[in-house]
């Protein structure tokens, strides 16, 4: 398989292929997905909760993301990499041209930052400097306290339309992907139909272009609890490779996100 590109997951949209991306922080796990066939890989700044050990997102340091960005771009021959920008690293676009840098040189194919419009001018910035932006709307983890915890975002009329149009700014804007984040259904159908660009969910239901699930979550070895969107694959096979082979085979027939894993 050829090495896999932003202009690859497109054409994965436009014939209705479904794309599987998962999260990774090391060389080791970082070779078996790619092996596996996993389209993407992302080093979410969840490796604050899954690798630290904190409550939530926020205390993760650029420094963190390129290390571990660097450690799984030396572990991948074919799948896309993505890095997460961490918490208030690209508050402005100064900031923002700065530490997508460092992700870049440290191996990241394109960075992945949380927002909506205040974002727009960043995202343009960025790619004028080549570099490729993902998208993260819905529950945006870094706002968890402005969200007064975790919560399934967009069920509201009035905030599903608005979010259907962030997610066209952002397209406008330069950005090439977009995470769909604790959704309903219905809407991540909607966003997905209203851009161009692929769409990722992860709790937005069956009809996004693809799904990601954190690494952790997908092996049934987080040690606090399982979200209502993931489902171990482990289990079933008692494999790692071989549970994430059956991840990428149940995204790809439609069979996972089931009825159990949505928010309506």
């Amino acid at each position: 398989m050829a090495k896999i590109t932003t202009a690859t997951l497109l054409k994965m949209k436009q014939q209705g292929e479904k794309i599987s991306t998962i999260t990774a922080y090391d060389a080791s796990f970082a070779k078996l997905f790619d092996q596996a066939g996993i389209h993407a890989i992302l080093i979410g700044d969840s490796l604050g909760m899954v690798l630290q050990g904190q409550n939530d997102t926020l205390p993760v340091s650029i420094g963190d993301m390129a290390y571990h960005t660097g450690c799984v771009a030396r572990g991948v021959e074919e799948t896309l990499i993505i890095a997460d920008m961490p918490f208030m690293t690209y508050a402005t676009t100064e900031q923002a041209y700065s530490n997508a840098a460092k992700l870049m040189q440290a191996g990241a194919s394109m960075v992945k930052m949380e927002g909506g419009l205040w974002l727009v001018d960043t995202i343009k910035g960025l790619v004028e400097r080549g570099i490729p932006v993902c998208g993260h709307l819905g529950l945006t983890p870094q706002s968890v306290n402005v969200f007064g915890g975790f919560k399934v975002q967009g069920r509201q009329e009035d905030k599903a339309l608005e979010m259907v149009e962030h997610a066209k700014a952002l397209e406008a804007a330069g950005v090439q992907l977009i995470v769909l984040e604790c959704i309903p259904e219905g809407l991540g159908k909607a966003i997905s139909e209203a851009v161009s660009i692929p769409t990722i969910g992860i709790g937005a239901g069956k009809h996004t272009d693809g799904q990601i699930l954190v690494m952790h979550d997908a092996l049934g070895i987080s040690c606090s609890y399982m979200p209502k969107f993931s489902r171990n694959f482990l289990v079933d096979t008692g494999d790692i490779k071989k549970a994430i082979e059956l991840y990428i085979e149940e995204v790809s027939n439609g069979n996972f996100p089931g009825p159990d894993h949505i928010f309506k």
